[in-house]
């Protein structure tokens, strides 16, 4: 008897009640089999399948901020984008030529390579509109069940952009996984457009970056998803940590003001402080440059946290109480943060506490004899109010 390969082959001589059409026209990516298709998310919420060993855990706090984004379209009617999913068929399904399709029978799945998260939150949507619908069924409240209706249709409509490897194994689904996610990834220019449809700090990140003199010289890669081209000095998400660092005192992971909904006042105003803030870094720190630890992300990040304690110690952000502080900068000897090898070793949160605890420590114990004019910027706090 002959082997059976794939699970199509074991279904091929049934005779199939139905089969999912995947339209696209077959390519090649990196050397493999792959087809690219626009499907709704209907289709795809019939076919997809997710491996736990090759995919992550999902991780609510990334879920909750897809969701928020979706609900974005669903209640505000806002265009949003999202990256093409990536899928693995692992051999299922044939190419019809003729049609141009990928045809699966009912049973066989796509397994997610990259874009989980983001089909959970369409799945948990989904799966909120429905019980939804089901309560206002049960109370006859009819006004609402063709509200609900109205999204769901929507839903179940929206647009996504797939790539399918045809004939990949699990181990290769793991380093393409892998690779997605370390490597940097260049942005679309559609998707460069739309970021100004994004969450609060990743706006003013976007608007500091393009429009700040500082930002010239200290260089931001506004073009990489993740990480960032060897020229530039800061990346795109590091700009938004340190703007949550230093007008939250919090790590990214626990901003509170990071939503959509924004007044463009509080935006413009924020801009123009942290404006303020990285000219102060580029007086009073040595010249950008890589290799130079004071502009290194763990200690940009611990000066932001640093620099949020000062700032806020009236209440609110005061400018004034900012730029006394950053003249403790040229002081202060960047090198005696880490010992041996501390800085590549280290948990990454602990590297930017350990920078944050030694520079605090350092301006309570000398700023009243380093920072020369202290009874000026005195004089000066009484006279000036507070940036808010």
């Amino acid at each position: 008897m002959d082997a059976i390969s794939s699970l199509s082959e074991l279904l091929a001589d049934q005779k199939p009640s139905s089969f999912v059409e995947i339209p696209g026209v077959l390519g090649q990516t990196f050397g493999q089999a792959t087809i690219a298709a626009t499907l709704p998310i209907s289709k795809l919420f019939s076919i997809f399948e997710v491996d736990l060993e090759v995919q992550r855990a999902i991780i609510p706090r990334n879920l909750s901020k897809l969701i928020d984004y979706v609900n974005l379209y669903l209640e505000d009617r806002q265009p949003i984008y999202f990256p093409g999913i990536i899928f693995s068929a692992r051999g299922a399904g044939y190419y019809d030529d003729e049609h141009q399709a990928l045809r699966l029978q009912p049973i066989e799945k796509l397994y997610v390579v990259d874009g989980q998260h983001r089909l959970a939150a369409f799945q948990r949507i989904m799966e909120t509109l429905q019980s939804q619908m089901a309560r206002a069924k049960d109370r006859r409240e009819y006004d609402k069940m063709e509200e609900i209706t109205e999204k769901l249709r929507r839903l179940y409509a929206f647009p996504i952009s797939t790539m399918t490897y045809l004939d990949i194994n699990a181990r290769q689904e793991r380093q393409l996984f892998s690779d997605i996610n370390k490597l940097p990834r260049k942005l679309g220019g559609n998707l460069a457009v739309l970021r100004d449809q994004r969450r609060f700090y990743h706006v003013a990140a976007t608007e500091l970056a393009a429009k700040a003199p500082a930002m010239q010289k200290l260089t931001v890669d506004m073009f990489s998803e993740r990480g960032k081209s060897p020229e530039y000095l800061f990346s795109y998400h590091l700009l938004i940590e340190i703007l949550v660092g230093l007008f939250e005192g919090r790590m990214k992971s626990a901003a509170r003001n990071n939503g959509y909904q924004y007044a463009d006042k509080d935006l413009q105003e924020l801009i123009g402080l942290a404006g303020a803030y990285f000219n102060g870094l580029l007086t009073h720190l040595p010249p950008p440059a890589k290799g130079e630890i004071v502009w290194s992300e763990n200690i940009q990040i611990a000066l932001a946290l640093f620099m949020h304690e000062e700032a806020t110690k009236t209440g609110s952000f005061n400018r004034y109480a900012l730029e006394h502080a950053l003249r403790i900068l040229p002081h202060i000897d960047w090198n005696g943060i880490y010992a041996g090898e501390e800085k590549d070793r280290l948990p990454r949160r602990t590297r930017i506490m350990k920078a944050y605890n030694f520079i605090k420590s350092f301006y309570q114990d000398q700023n009243a004899f380093l920072i020369s004019d202290a009874e000026a910027y005195k004089a000066s706090f009484a006279n000036k109010e507070d940036v808010s």
